[in-house]
């Protein structure tokens, strides 16, 4: 049934880890700040979901690489957050303010919620909103609030279907009820944290409601639990699957809400060049849907350029680029250049970076103001899509020379040269 009043709600995107699957692609920003699907960044998904939610109270949590973010997200501008009641407020790690381990970079999700505990109580939420920053999809937040409001729970969980075989790399749930039948609100008898052998593919999509005064006190109890025996500056809670996730299950008033549609995480390249493989198909969804615009902060550029004997196919062209060699299956990102006789096939190509004439990218990932030289090779096309030590990475600001060839799986660091 609808909410028949409106909960005070509080959002926290929590955006602070380093990305170190994404390799040479954040060395120098912080995962959300990645392009995706050429004009968006990975942290307008959940910016955007909250924004046509009516959520207008959110927190967005940095830690590396904060500045990268801040000015992605332009005080909220986009989203309607730039307000002074509520609106975006950005979360820095601060020293001084508690205790060794309450100071300072948290060191896990469920860490960092003990840490802003006192903070999050001061705001007083009824339902606290927790999401993380690196996954494409779409909700509508107010129908997860529904079902944890209705269910009377302690922490609602949202979950999503995966292959069997990616399962492990998340948060297995098991649901009371006959798999894939059960309702939300639906009681959640389990949960295992990246297991070696995954049971099913129902897995958790990192989006969590919280009776907020329980969270603390939950915190709490796995501070003075574990605390004594970590190390200093550490509270011992670590991410949200070890120890946090696991207790609320315990206590035995955990709900499940099922996320309708397209969800990935990307973090890490395969499911990264699959994501946009995806966005490819059109069939996701997420993108250009009517109602639900995806809200982001990019600067104006001048149309798209297709010149004449060029072959595009398959792709997505952004705004400012110039393609005069062949892009198939690939996303090319606003201002990026592919010369005459080029081609860049199954490939993302972030902004204003050259493909020069003869070159060839296959399969791989090229960060912006990149130079890809004449008859340069970057990638293969045998690479396995699955695999993400074969997708070839270039980083920021990095030149590959004429006639060189980065092999399937090669690294480039940001601003060098091979």
């Amino acid at each position: 049934m609808p909410l028949s009043h409106r909960p005070r709600l509080l959002a926290i995107i929590q955006a602070g880890g380093a990305g170190s699957r994404m390799d040479v692609l954040t060395r120098e920003r912080a995962k959300p700040a990645l392009p995706f699907a050429g004009v968006f960044q990975l942290v307008d998904f959940p910016l955007s979901n909250l924004a046509h939610s009516g959520v207008d109270h959110v927190w967005l949590s940095v830690q590396y690489q904060g500045a990268t973010l801040e000015e992605q997200v332009h005080n909220g501008r986009p989203w309607n957050l730039d307000r002074n009641d509520g609106g975006l407020r950005l979360l820095m790690p601060q020293q001084g303010t508690g205790s060794l381990d309450e100071d300072g970079f948290a060191r896990g999700n469920a860490d960092e919620l003990f840490r802003i505990r006192d903070q999050i109580a001061s705001v007083d939420p009824d339902v606290l909103l927790v999401m993380s920053a690196d996954h494409v999809y779409r909700l509508n937040y107010l129908d997860l609030v529904e079902t944890h409001l209705d269910a009377e729970a302690e922490c609602t969980v949202v979950v999503t279907d995966v292959p069997q075989a990616e399962a492990g790399d998340h948060a297995v749930v098991s649901v009371d009820g006959a798999p894939g039948s059960w309702a939300d609100g639906s009681r959640v008898t389990g949960f295992a944290y990246k297991p070696d052998d995954p049971p099913h593919g129902t897995v958790a999509s990192e989006v969590f409601a919280y009776d907020p005064r329980v969270l603390a006190e939950v915190l709490e109890d796995l501070h003075r639990e574990l605390g004594e025996d970590a190390e200093a500056g550490d509270t011992g809670i670590g991410d949200f699957g070890e120890h946090l996730l696991p207790r609320f299950v315990e206590r035995d008033r955990t709900v499940a809400h099922r996320l309708p549609g397209y969800w990935k995480d990307v973090g890490q390249p395969h499911h990264y060049l699959r994501a946009h493989r995806d966005m490819l198909d059109g069939e996701s969804g997420v993108l250009g849907v009517a109602g639900w615009p995806i809200l982001t902060h990019q600067p104006q550029r001048p149309p798209a350029r297709l010149l004449e004997g060029c072959e595009v196919s398959g792709s997505l062209i952004s705004p400012g680029s110039t393609i005069a060699g062949a892009v198939r299956g690939s996303v090319i990102g606003p201002g990026a250049v592919v010369e005459a006789g080029a081609e860049v096939v199954d490939s993302v190509v972030f902004s204003d970076t050259v493909v020069r004439a003869g070159a060839r990218v296959h399969r791989a990932i090229v960060d912006v103001r990149c130079d890809i030289g004449a008859d340069a090779v970057v990638g293969s096309p045998d690479a396995d899509l699955d695999d993400s030590d074969a997708i070839a990475l270039v980083g920021r600001g990095s030149i590959v020379g004429d006639g060189v060839t980065l092999e399937a799986g090669a690294r480039l660091e940001p601003g060098t040269s091979a």
